[in-house]
């Protein structure tokens, strides 16, 4: 395959149409409400790079979406598709706000303790729809549907709990106590102006590795990669479908239970009581899509929504919607979806010019 051939197959060429068609969408949406597009993104725009502090903030806003990513790329690859994250998300941000708040240890140690028991409870979530589709063959789309909801009502139930609740009202938990908290040191915070600076973005970048890793360089992800591409064939190989399965939905859990971590421990300090889902597992979904379901492209594409909606939270600056925001990203993921067909017309052209 020479250079050009392998330019016209890479999905990076195809992601990136998608992302010009999403802006140019945008702008003729903008045109059409009566705002200047260029403005708008002129805003967007600067809202994000003009200084290191809006910077730190965008990569602040990512580290959960990469995890949340990471979760919904690892189940594709795998054949499972994890529309669960959500909940999973939920539950380990509870758990690690529980932890932090009633648990009393040492700071280094109790971060890992709540990150831990986030990843457990991420866990335990995806397991139980992993095992009713084994053993009892309940759909698991449905299935972490349900969940999401059950994980929604559980942690309103426990934000409300006396012994939980935030004192002087606020239908909020109690914050996490100084020691449990994932911030980045004073210093770094006041050369940046971020004061939600904290290292999230490492502990994304570390898992997005060692997903990679697991996925191309073990055993366990063969028969990971293999049960995705074809059940049967993994099957008559003598690889368990039911236990490969189960192991899946268990890391994807983990992975989402780690960005609620994150999103506690480093930038909300506690949980509120929802009036919606807080889709930062949906969005995983968003991540996974534009990052071709690669670990390592779930870091750029997380790095990028991150960025879209920190930036697109100042478009009312200048009156413009910052559901332009929504409209952008899911043009994006629209043309994303249907990138084999770009991709079938392009070779398809390159292949009759050559004859």
């Amino acid at each position: 395959m020479n250079k050009k051939s392998k330019i016209f197959n890479s999905n990076i060429l195809y992601t990136f149409i998608a992302i010009l068609i999403g802006f140019l969408v945008g702008a003729i949406l903008l045109l059409a409400i009566g705002n200047d597009p260029v403005v708008a993104y002129s805003k967007l725009f600067s809202s994000v790079f003009s200084k290191p502090k809006y910077i730190v903030y965008s990569i602040v806003y990512a580290s959960p979406l990469i995890l949340t990513g990471l979760s919904v790329a690892f189940s594709f690859r795998t054949g499972v598709f994890n529309i669960g994250a959500e909940g999973q998300f939920v539950v380990g941000s509870l758990a690690a706000c529980l932890c932090g708040i009633f648990l009393k240890l040492p700071a280094p140690l109790h971060v890992l303790v709540c990150v831990l028991a986030a990843a457990a409870a991420g866990i335990v979530w995806g397991a139980i729809v992993g095992f009713l589709k084994i053993k009892r063959g309940i759909n698991e789309v449905l299935s972490y549907i349900m969940f999401n909801w059950i994980a929604f009502y559980l942690s309103n139930y426990v934000v409300n709990l006396k012994s939980v609740h935030r004192d002087g009202g606020g239908e909020a938990t109690k914050n996490i106590l100084e020691s449990a908290r994932m911030t980045a040191p004073k210093d770094i915070i006041k050369l940046t102006g971020c004061s939600d600076a904290n290292w999230g973005i490492i502990l994304a970048v570390v898992a997005a590795l060692a997903i990679w890793f697991i996925m191309n360089k073990t055993t366990l992800g063969f028969q990971l990669r293999s049960v995705g591409y074809s059940k049967t064939a993994a099957e008559y190989a003598g690889i368990s479908s039911n236990k490969i399965f189960l192991i899946s939905m268990s890391i994807s859990g983990a992975l989402a239970g780690l960005g609620g971590a994150v999103q506690t421990l480093g930038m909300g300090e506690r949980i509120s009581q929802f009036a919606t889902q807080e889709q930062y597992g949906f969005q995983g979904i968003t991540v996974a899509l534009i990052g071709s379901s690669h670990p390592i492209g779930c870091i750029f594409a997380g790095l990028f929504y991150g960025a879209m909606k920190y930036g697109g939270s100042k478009l009312t600056m200048v009156n413009v919607p910052q559901e332009v925001v929504n409209i952008i990203m899911g043009t994006i993921i629209i043309f994303v979806a249907i990138t084999h067909v770009f991709k079938s017309l392009l070779t398809k052209n390159k292949g009759g010019q050559n004859e």
